[in-house]
Protein backbone atom coordinates (compact mmCIF):
# COMPACT_ATOMS: atom_id res chain seq x y z
CA UNK A 1 0.00 0.00 0.00
CA UNK A 2 1.17 3.50 -0.85
CA UNK A 3 -0.12 6.44 1.20
CA UNK A 4 -0.31 10.05 0.04
CA UNK A 5 -1.64 12.80 2.31
CA UNK A 6 -2.93 15.96 0.64
CA UNK A 7 -3.88 19.46 1.89
CA UNK A 8 -1.92 19.29 5.12
CA UNK A 9 -2.24 20.32 7.88
CA UNK A 10 -5.73 21.86 8.05
CA UNK A 11 -8.07 19.70 5.97
CA UNK A 12 -6.06 16.61 5.13
CA UNK A 13 -7.26 13.75 2.97
CA UNK A 14 -5.44 10.44 2.62
CA UNK A 15 -5.11 8.60 -0.67
CA UNK A 16 -4.55 4.85 -0.16
CA UNK A 17 -3.15 3.26 -3.32
CA UNK A 18 -3.65 -0.51 -3.44
CA UNK A 19 -2.05 -3.08 -5.72
CA UNK A 20 -3.90 -6.02 -7.30
CA UNK A 21 -6.00 -7.81 -4.65
CA UNK A 22 -4.49 -5.76 -1.83
CA UNK A 23 -6.70 -5.00 1.17
CA UNK A 24 -6.89 -2.15 3.68
CA UNK A 25 -8.89 -1.74 6.89
CA UNK A 26 -10.70 1.61 7.26
CA UNK A 27 -12.60 3.07 10.19
CA UNK A 28 -16.37 3.24 9.52
CA UNK A 29 -17.43 6.60 8.09
CA UNK A 30 -13.91 7.61 6.99
CA UNK A 31 -14.23 6.70 3.29
CA UNK A 32 -14.58 9.78 1.08
CA UNK A 33 -14.32 8.15 -2.36
CA UNK A 34 -12.98 5.08 -4.13
CA UNK A 35 -12.10 4.06 -7.66
CA UNK A 36 -14.30 1.65 -9.67
CA UNK A 37 -14.09 -2.05 -8.95
CA UNK A 38 -13.19 -1.75 -5.25
CA UNK A 39 -14.91 -4.41 -3.12
CA UNK A 40 -16.01 -3.53 0.42
CA UNK A 41 -16.87 -5.79 3.34
CA UNK A 42 -17.85 -4.74 6.86
CA UNK A 43 -16.35 -6.79 9.69
CA UNK A 44 -16.46 -6.85 13.47
CA UNK A 45 -12.68 -6.67 13.71
CA UNK A 46 -11.22 -9.05 16.28
CA UNK A 47 -14.55 -10.74 16.93
CA UNK A 48 -17.74 -9.70 18.70
CA UNK A 49 -16.33 -9.04 22.18
CA UNK A 50 -13.33 -7.02 20.99
CA UNK A 51 -15.55 -5.02 18.64
CA UNK A 52 -17.94 -4.22 21.50
CA UNK A 53 -15.01 -3.10 23.66
CA UNK A 54 -13.60 -0.97 20.86
CA UNK A 55 -17.00 0.62 20.24
CA UNK A 56 -18.13 1.31 23.81
CA UNK A 57 -14.75 1.97 25.45
CA UNK A 58 -12.68 3.24 22.57
CA UNK A 59 -15.25 5.43 20.84
CA UNK A 60 -14.65 3.68 17.51
CA UNK A 61 -17.14 2.11 15.10
CA UNK A 62 -18.37 -1.38 15.95
CA UNK A 63 -17.75 -2.42 12.34
CA UNK A 64 -14.69 -1.59 10.28
CA UNK A 65 -14.69 -1.70 6.50
CA UNK A 66 -12.28 -3.84 4.47
CA UNK A 67 -11.56 -2.60 0.95
CA UNK A 68 -10.02 -4.93 -1.66
CA UNK A 69 -8.58 -3.69 -4.94
CA UNK A 70 -9.50 -5.31 -8.29
CA UNK A 71 -6.97 -6.76 -10.75
CA UNK A 72 -6.15 -3.29 -12.04
CA UNK A 73 -5.45 -1.95 -8.52
CA UNK A 74 -7.36 0.93 -6.98
CA UNK A 75 -7.51 3.84 -4.60
CA UNK A 76 -9.49 4.70 -1.47
CA UNK A 77 -9.74 8.31 -0.26
CA UNK A 78 -10.14 8.69 3.51
CA UNK A 79 -10.61 11.61 5.90
CA UNK A 80 -11.40 12.10 9.61
CA UNK A 81 -14.56 13.87 10.85
CA UNK A 82 -12.73 16.89 12.34
CA UNK A 83 -10.59 19.44 10.46
CA UNK A 84 -6.94 18.66 10.94
CA UNK A 85 -3.95 16.64 9.84
CA UNK A 86 -3.19 12.99 9.26
CA UNK A 87 0.09 11.12 9.58
CA UNK A 88 1.30 7.77 8.32
CA UNK A 89 3.02 5.71 11.01
CA UNK A 90 5.12 2.72 9.99
CA UNK A 91 5.05 -0.01 12.65
CA UNK A 92 8.03 -2.39 12.72
CA UNK A 93 6.84 -5.22 14.98
CA UNK A 94 6.08 -2.70 17.71
CA UNK A 95 3.05 -1.52 19.66
CA UNK A 96 1.34 1.85 19.49
CA UNK A 97 -1.30 3.34 21.78
CA UNK A 98 -3.75 5.52 19.81
CA UNK A 99 -6.24 7.88 21.41
CA UNK A 100 -9.95 7.24 20.85
CA UNK A 101 -11.12 8.69 17.53
CA UNK A 102 -7.64 9.11 16.00
CA UNK A 103 -7.55 5.79 14.09
CA UNK A 104 -8.33 6.12 10.35
CA UNK A 105 -6.92 3.14 8.43
CA UNK A 106 -4.24 0.45 8.47
CA UNK A 107 -2.82 -2.47 6.55
CA UNK A 108 -4.28 -5.90 7.33
CA UNK A 109 -1.03 -6.96 9.03
CA UNK A 110 -1.74 -4.62 11.96
CA UNK A 111 -3.77 -5.99 14.89
CA UNK A 112 -6.28 -3.73 16.65
CA UNK A 113 -7.37 -4.11 20.27
CA UNK A 114 -8.83 -1.88 22.99
CA UNK A 115 -6.84 -1.13 26.10
CA UNK A 116 -8.07 0.84 29.09
CA UNK A 117 -5.55 3.58 29.78
CA UNK A 118 -7.25 5.34 32.68
CA UNK A 119 -10.64 5.59 34.33
CA UNK A 120 -13.23 8.09 33.24
CA UNK A 121 -13.58 10.90 35.74
CA UNK A 122 -16.17 13.52 36.60
CA UNK A 123 -13.79 16.20 35.32
CA UNK A 124 -13.37 15.03 31.71
CA UNK A 125 -15.80 14.33 28.91
CA UNK A 126 -13.74 11.23 28.05
CA UNK A 127 -11.00 9.45 29.93
CA UNK A 128 -7.75 8.33 28.40
CA UNK A 129 -9.22 5.49 26.33
CA UNK A 130 -6.71 3.99 23.93
CA UNK A 131 -6.63 1.55 21.03
CA UNK A 132 -3.73 -0.88 21.18
CA UNK A 133 -2.20 -1.46 17.74
CA UNK A 134 0.53 -4.00 17.09
CA UNK A 135 2.33 -5.73 14.25
CA UNK A 136 4.11 -4.63 11.13
CA UNK A 137 2.77 -2.27 8.48
CA UNK A 138 1.42 1.19 7.73
CA UNK A 139 -1.12 2.98 9.89
CA UNK A 140 -2.94 6.27 9.28
CA UNK A 141 -3.91 8.40 12.28
CA UNK A 142 -5.69 11.76 12.40
CA UNK A 143 -5.65 14.83 14.60
CA UNK A 144 -7.72 17.89 15.38
CA UNK A 145 -5.31 20.59 14.20
CA UNK A 146 -1.74 19.82 13.20
CA UNK A 147 0.36 16.90 14.47
CA UNK A 148 3.53 17.56 16.46
CA UNK A 149 5.90 14.64 17.11
CA UNK A 150 8.22 14.48 20.12
CA UNK A 151 10.88 11.81 20.68
CA UNK A 152 11.52 11.24 24.38
CA UNK A 153 14.89 10.00 25.59
CA UNK A 154 15.15 7.32 28.27
CA UNK A 155 13.87 8.78 31.55
CA UNK A 156 12.74 12.03 29.91
CA UNK A 157 9.31 13.17 31.09
CA UNK A 158 6.45 15.09 29.49
CA UNK A 159 3.03 16.07 30.85
CA UNK A 160 0.29 16.28 28.22
CA UNK A 161 -3.33 17.40 28.41
CA UNK A 162 -5.35 14.30 27.50
CA UNK A 163 -7.27 16.25 24.85
CA UNK A 164 -4.03 16.89 22.92
CA UNK A 165 -2.69 13.32 22.95
CA UNK A 166 -2.91 11.41 19.64
CA UNK A 167 -0.60 8.40 20.10
CA UNK A 168 2.53 7.09 21.79
CA UNK A 169 4.66 3.97 21.57
CA UNK A 170 3.75 1.44 24.23
CA UNK A 171 7.26 1.37 25.69
CA UNK A 172 6.55 4.78 27.20
CA UNK A 173 5.48 4.77 30.83
CA UNK A 174 2.31 6.75 31.52
CA UNK A 175 0.18 7.84 34.44
CA UNK A 176 -3.21 9.59 34.18
CA UNK A 177 -4.08 12.18 36.81
CA UNK A 178 -6.05 15.36 37.41
CA UNK A 179 -4.07 18.57 37.55
CA UNK A 180 -4.51 20.94 40.47
CA UNK A 181 -7.41 20.77 42.90
CA UNK A 182 -11.15 20.81 42.34
CA UNK A 183 -11.28 24.60 42.00
CA UNK A 184 -8.54 24.79 39.39
CA UNK A 185 -9.97 21.78 37.50
CA UNK A 186 -13.41 23.39 37.27
CA UNK A 187 -12.36 26.95 36.44
CA UNK A 188 -8.94 26.85 34.76
CA UNK A 189 -9.96 24.86 31.68
CA UNK A 190 -7.48 22.11 32.61
CA UNK A 191 -8.40 18.71 33.99
CA UNK A 192 -7.03 15.32 33.01
CA UNK A 193 -3.35 15.08 32.10
CA UNK A 194 -0.98 12.25 31.25
CA UNK A 195 2.56 12.00 32.65
CA UNK A 196 4.70 10.27 30.01
CA UNK A 197 8.20 8.88 30.57
CA UNK A 198 10.53 7.90 27.70
CA UNK A 199 11.99 6.33 25.77
CA UNK A 200 9.63 6.52 22.81
CA UNK A 201 7.78 8.82 20.46
CA UNK A 202 4.67 10.88 21.16
CA UNK A 203 2.22 12.40 18.67
CA UNK A 204 0.35 15.50 19.87
CA UNK A 205 -2.43 17.51 18.24
CA UNK A 206 -2.31 21.30 18.32
CA UNK A 207 -6.03 21.68 19.08
CA UNK A 208 -8.43 19.96 21.50
CA UNK A 209 -12.01 19.09 20.56
CA UNK A 210 -12.96 19.25 24.26
CA UNK A 211 -11.63 22.81 24.50
CA UNK A 212 -13.49 23.80 21.33
CA UNK A 213 -16.76 22.37 22.62
CA UNK A 214 -16.26 24.18 25.95
CA UNK A 215 -15.98 27.43 23.99
CA UNK A 216 -18.82 26.66 21.55
CA UNK A 217 -21.62 25.19 23.68
CA UNK A 218 -22.22 28.29 25.89
CA UNK A 219 -22.64 30.34 22.69
CA UNK A 220 -25.35 28.11 21.21
CA UNK A 221 -28.94 29.43 21.41
CA UNK A 222 -30.96 27.88 24.20
CA UNK A 223 -34.60 26.84 24.06
CA UNK A 224 -36.86 29.03 26.13
CA UNK A 225 -38.78 27.35 28.95
CA UNK A 226 -42.10 28.31 27.30
CA UNK A 227 -41.34 26.49 24.02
Amino acid sequence: MEVEILYRPSYSIGVLKLATGEQVRVEGGSMVAMTPGMAMESQATGGMLKSLARSFLGGESFFMNIYRAPASGGQVYVAPPLPGDMQMVNLENENLMVQSGAYVASEMTINIDTKWGGAKTFFASEGLIMLHLSGRGQLLVSSYGAIHEINLESGQGLTVDSGHLVAFTSGIGFKVRTIGGIKSTLFSGEGLVVDLTGPGRVLLQTRSSDAFLSWLIPKLPQKSSSS
